[in-house]
This record gives structure tokens, C-alpha cells and sequence, in this order.
């Protein structure tokens, strides 16, 4: 018998956290990170659609629901976690540049 504290998936969905939420994020940076405003408006706004728009029609569909977390305490999240995507793209960046 082996012990699971926190099995995968119980926290979020594993084909939400590494389908379209990793491919619409890696492609959001890949388009808009040569221009840090524009990066974080892009950002913003497809993080509200996601949080306001497509987790609730989700919801209503039966396929995801909010749990334990509100619509605001979402999008913050994931906004904030942009951020910490391109902080950590510029430093290793200035870490493997071939200046």
C-alpha cells in the first residue's frame, strides 16, 4: 500500500493544465514577449475570457468546474503567473545569451 498526499489531478485537471492552457500560454509568450505591454494586455485579456467566458460555459457543459477558488481569485492567478513566465524567460536568457 503505498501513500499518495496529493495524487495527480486532484489539484487541477491534467489535460487542462497540459493542453490548452500550456499551448495558448507558450504561444501567447512565443508572439507578444519582444514587447512586455503588449505581452501583458494580451495576457490580461485572454485570461479574463478564460476565467468569465469559457471555465463557466465549461461548467454549464459538465466538463470543469469552479471549486474552492472564485471567477476574480482565477484570473488573478493565471495573470500572475504570466508574470512569472516572462521573469523567468529574461533571466535565463541573460543566462544562456552568446553575447
Amino acid at each position: 500500500y503505498r501513500r499518495v498526499y496529493c495524487p495527480m489531478g486532484y489539484m487541477t485537471d491534467v489535460s487542462f493544465a497540459y493542453g490548452i492552457f500550456a499551448v495558448g500560454t507558450f504561444w501567447i509568450f512565443r508572439l507578444t514577449s519582444h514587447n512586455f505591454l503588449l505581452y501583458t494586455v494580451v495576457n490580461l485579456i485572454m485570461d479574463i475570457f478564460m476565467s468569465f467566458i469559457m471555465l463557466p460555459l465549461l461548467s454549464l457543459l459538465g466538463v470543469a468546474k469552479y471549486k474552492n477558488i472564485t471567477f476574480w481569485q482565477y484570473a488573478l492567478v493565471i495573470y500572475g503567473l504570466s508574470f512569472v513566465i516572462y521573469v523567468y524567460h529574461k533571466w535565463q536568457k541573460k543566462i544562456f545569451s552568446t553575447d
